[in-house]
């Protein structure tokens, strides 16, 4: 009986030995997790409401169980408690508020006690070990790592990182990319989180840092600091584009990239499957950046609108397909990579829009100045296109302007000013036929042009704007779909849950984020006003405090009446 319990003994501690080596944990938390499985085992043999403990030698395999009571005046729970003659008989020298440590026979283990007891030491060993790669993890966000493919679950490439497992999800991987068990594979750490189940470390191919680390690699001068990637973008499997910038004037940052016959670049292309890239060299003016970032396309002209973060890029008529690549590539990395958005039109397409344009204008201007078409046009090409700038617009400007005089700049700035007064006299009464408060008209940003849109949509109260969200007020309609759902081309990777975006309220007058915040939270101003009176009905319990509002209005009223006198 003796060498049976000894080889027992061998055996809990091999195992123990076993599993700490394999999983890389300590040999402490497995010992931990046995005691705790034997203590759960030992619990349904002597009673669930027993408060069990066990403790394994983890020198000498000895195992030892013992319950655990406290010796108290009078008993409740008799499963945890003892009383003080009880507790003498147990122990001799036991008083109130002492814990007995009761000894208890070793139990053998079933085979529904096993598994149970091998479930818990499972479930131990695997938090211990996934807070073990959180660990060595959670600080190498960013890095390009190598691993050996474990196995491909739905689609995604599970890692072997030698110390942990890392995925690659589907939308992280290189288009067309096989993935063989078996095979190294580089990739980049995006994140890694604690979770108590699933991957914890997730890792991506199709990222554009991962070029970015990639190129950092190959180009010393990278590495080192004197050439710097600014920006990057990349459409996996297929094309990318970054933009690179030398601090040192003697080095050519797109040669550098490149290296001797394209060995550099030609490394990164073969790591990432053939994706064709272009290196461009990066520049602080916005204009001459677009022109190199829709390389190999020609252009002709690049006007910048700032206010709403859009670019119209002039080509000519034979380069427009060029510039906007196939299905859209060329133009949406080049807009990825600027980060603004880019349309492309031909010289044809921006002539038309011009004509159209200061068509409009001067007729307004006509209209609205009542003169000529001669002097209107001659506004609209002197940069005018609305009423408040010729209004508002300092009178030497407009008396500067050739064949004008300052008497001609005053009646203009004055018929400017009436027709404003006008537009907004017809705004204010089409906004209170549509029942919109007056209360809003104080509203700060908001014209009464505005006001109407508000009142078309519904929103009459300062409740009504006070419910809104920023974006509900003045996010601006998104006019197509960054990647169109046609048959030619592929679909879009996530389907929009709406036909249309409908964008905010006063999304077409340009408002600004800030803007839309200061117009919400003045709106909501009056629900804390309301709120402040309330605090004084329940102060005014205290009969002692009573008398101080009266004190207070008769010094308000002595005071108004010196200021009268």
């Amino acid at each position: 009986m003796a060498s049976a319990i000894s080889a027992n003994k061998a055996e809990l501690l091999a195992i123990a030995n076993s599993v700490a080596s394999e999983k890389m944990i300590d040999k402490a938390i497995v010992i931990e997790a046995m005691e705790e499985a034997i203590q759960k085992s030992a619990r349904n043999r002597y009673g669930a409401e027993n408060d069990i403990r066990a403790k394994l030698d983890p020198q000498t395999g000895d195992l030892r169980l013992w319950r655990v009571v406290e010796v108290v005046e009078e008993v409740e729970d008799y499963f945890k408690q003892v009383d003080l003659k009880a507790a003498q008989k147990l122990q001799d020298d036991a008083k109130i508020g002492d814990f007995i440590v009761d000894p208890l026979p070793p139990v053998d283990l079933g085979r529904i006690d096993a598994q149970s007891a091998k479930q818990v030491i499972f479930q131990k060993v695997r938090d211990a070990e996934r807070e073990r790669q959180y660990e060595e993890f959670k600080d190498r966000a960013g890095e390009v790592i190598t691993g050996v493919i474990k196995s491909v679950e739905f689609g995604h490439v599970i890692v072997n990182l030698g110390r942990a497992e890392g995925v690659i999800r589907r939308d992280q991987q290189i288009p067309r990319e096989a993935a063989r068990v078996g095979e190294r594979v580089r990739a980049l750490i995006t994140k890694v989180e604690r979770n108590n189940r699933g991957p914890q470390i997730f890792l991506s191919r199709g990222h554009p840092d991962f070029m970015k680390k990639l190129f950092a690699q190959e180009v010393p001068e990278i590495y080192d600091g004197i050439i710097e990637i600014k920006a990057a973008a990349r459409d996996p499997g297929s094309r990318a584009k970054i933009g690179v910038i030398s601090h040192d004037s003697s080095i050519d940052p797109v040669g550098a990239c490149v290296g001797m016959k394209g060995s550099r670049v030609q490394a990164v292309v073969q790591e990432l499957q053939g994706e064709k890239i272009d290196i461009i060299p990066w520049s602080e003016d916005g204009a001459t950046f677009i022109v190199n970032a829709l390389q190999p396309a020609t252009v002709s002209r690049v006007v910048l609108d700032e206010e709403d973060g859009r670019i119209e890029v002039v080509v000519p008529d034979d380069q427009l397909s060029l510039a906007i690549g196939r299905r859209g590539q060329n133009v949406r990395l080049a807009s990825q990579l600027t980060g603004n958005q880019i349309d492309i039109m031909t010289e044809e397409e921006a002539s038309e829009k011009r004509s159209k344009e200061f068509a409009e204008r001067s007729k307004m201007f006509e209209e609205e100045l009542d003169v000529d078409e001669t002097l209107s046009q001659l506004l609209v090409a002197e940069g005018f296109a609305e009423l408040e700038e010729v209004a508002y617009v300092e009178l030497e400007e407009l008396a500067g302007i050739e064949g004008f005089d300052e008497e001609l700049a005053e009646e203009l700035q004055s018929r400017a000013q009436e027709a404003i007064d006008r537009q907004e006299a017809a705004h204010r009464e089409a906004r209170r036929e549509l029942g919109g408060e007056d209360a809003l008209a104080e509203l700060p940003h908001l014209t009464e042009a505005m006001l109407v849109t508000l009142g078309k949509a519904g929103l009459k109260t300062l409740d009504d704007v006070a419910d809104l969200a920023t974006d509900e007020l003045i996010q601006k309609k998104r006019e197509a779909p960054r990647r169109r759902n046609n048959a030619d081309g592929p679909p879009m990777r996530r389907p929009s849950v709406r036909e249309q975006d409908k964008g905010g309220v006063l999304g077409e007058y340009g408002l600004s984020e800030e803007q839309g915040n200061e117009i919400i939270m003045a709106a909501r101003a009056h629900w804390f006003e309301d709120e402040e009176p309330q605090a004084a009905p329940s102060g005014a319990e205290n009969e002692e405090e009573a008398p101080a509002p009266a004190e207070t209005t008769d010094t308000q009223e002595a005071a108004d009446a010196d200021s009268t006198q």
